[in-house]
């Protein structure tokens, strides 16, 4: 009863924060649809994401510290005591950083093993960011968890988180004795970011004959194609928090480039070459979008006059590492089973249901859930701060579910 009271008496702080952000920032209105999951508490958690920005752009301005590290310092999560069910270690695979999570139960047999990446737009995000959702999920399926610590755009630019992943797996399989997991039951799994990860490493692994093949594939809301910034998901959701579709386009820009230049020619289409966006159609275009996914309002979009100059600056988001819907049918077809989450407010929506059909038509067995209620980021807000949301906890415990049945 205290929560919903205590909403309340910060709504109207909440519409001042939001309304002064918008302000300072320069940035679009937001959108808080009414089917979305506790609409009151997600106006909260926009008014502390967007009073972060604003606060973080005028630290910025003074010269005091950057607006991306001011942010990094709000989302870093406190560090959490011991665990009576899990042990937790703080290690190096290939000199990535990762945190390990392993039950302290005794086992009849050996554990899956999960390796997962954080989300947070390759930009933000940390093992202690993501600490309550890698216990939970260690802890409830019983499994080996290693949480890895990639370089962060822009210090970082791809193929620098890309890298880190790839190599702290390899690692990992190659020595999977030393933490009691089972060789044929090893997991790849990411959010957001994460996710884009998780399915360019899965890519990556397919062929191997050399490693051990992946059992499965989680991605959950994973971003995984910059070619259209138009699909019917980005234009219903394009205010929507906790993802809004310019700053889809500026995660991706940060990752590659290390800057957002040309934000708005790539926000228009207009990095694409025309015989590219041909060859591609087929697999990233509306029409690939169930029509129950176009009630909500969808007006095909004509792509802006093709600037060569913009595409040379960004052609490698034609490449299918940072952009893994883009990858051959090759490869698609050998990916193991996979489970795809996917939020109905969430600009990335269609990128997940776009992976999925191109899954399914290659042969790969998926698993889909699909949040009705659900926002883009809502399981990473899991257990955070008296910020958790129903939704998130349903969407994590089917990633818990799909897991155990492995």
């Amino acid at each position: 009863a205290l929560l919903p009271a205590l909403l309340l008496l910060l709504l109207p702080l909440a519409a001042l924060a939001v309304a002064l952000a918008t302000v300072l920032l320069g940035l679009p209105s937001y959108d808080i649809p009414p089917g979305v999951n506790q609409p009151a508490k997600l106006r909260l958690v926009l008014a502390v994401l967007l009073g972060t920005a604003a606060l973080g752009k005028i630290l910025e301005k003074t010269g005091l510290c950057s607006q991306i590290t001011f942010g990094r310092y709000v989302r870093q999560g406190r560090k959490l005591g011991v665990d009576p069910k899990l042990f937790i270690w703080d290690l190096q695979f290939n000199k990535v950083p990762v945190r390990v999570y392993q039950p302290k139960a005794t086992s009849d047999g050996r554990r899956r093993g999960i390796i997962f990446f954080h989300g947070g737009g390759w930009v933000f995000g940390s093992l202690d960011t993501y600490e309550k959702v890698c216990r939970y999920i260690s802890r409830e399926s019983e499994s080996v968890v290693v949480s890895v610590q990639y370089r962060l755009a822009p210090e970082h630019k791809y193929p620098a988180a890309y890298e880190d992943c790839l190599n702290a797996t390899i690692h990992f399989m190659k020595n999977i004795e030393h933490y009691g997991v089972d060789p044929a039951r090893i997991i790849i799994c990411g959010d957001s970011a994460g996710g884009n990860l998780a399915a360019a490493v899965s890519q990556t692994l397919a062929g191997r004959s050399d490693l051990p093949r992946l059992r499965a594939q989680i991605l959950i809301y994973p971003g995984l194609q910059a070619l259209d910034f138009n699909l019917p998901s980005y234009q219903q959701n394009r205010g929507v928090p906790l993802l809004f579709r310019e700053r889809a386009a500026f995660f991706a820009l940060q990752y590659l480039n290390g800057d957002a230049l040309h934000m708005q020619e790539v926000l228009e289409g207009s990095h694409i070459p025309p015989d590219m966006r041909l060859k591609y159609g087929k697999w990233v275009s509306p029409d690939n979008i169930p029509e129950k996914f176009k009630i909500r309002g969808y007006k095909p979009h004509k792509p802006h006059e093709f600037k060569a100059e913009v595409y040379e600056t960004v052609k490698r988001l034609c490449e299918p590492d940072p952009c893994p819907l883009l990858a051959e049918d090759a490869v698609i077809h050998q990916l193991p089973e996979s489970f795809i989450l996917t939020c109905e407010y969430d600009v990335l929506r269609d990128d997940g249901l776009l992976y999925k059909k191109r899954l399914e038509d290659n042969g790969v067995r998926v698993t889909w859930y699909h949040l009705e209620d659900g926002f883009h980021g809502i399981i990473s807000l899991f257990d955070y701060c008296g910020l958790s949301f129903p939704a998130g906890k349903r969407g994590l415990d089917s990633v818990v579910n799909f897991l155990k049945s492995l």
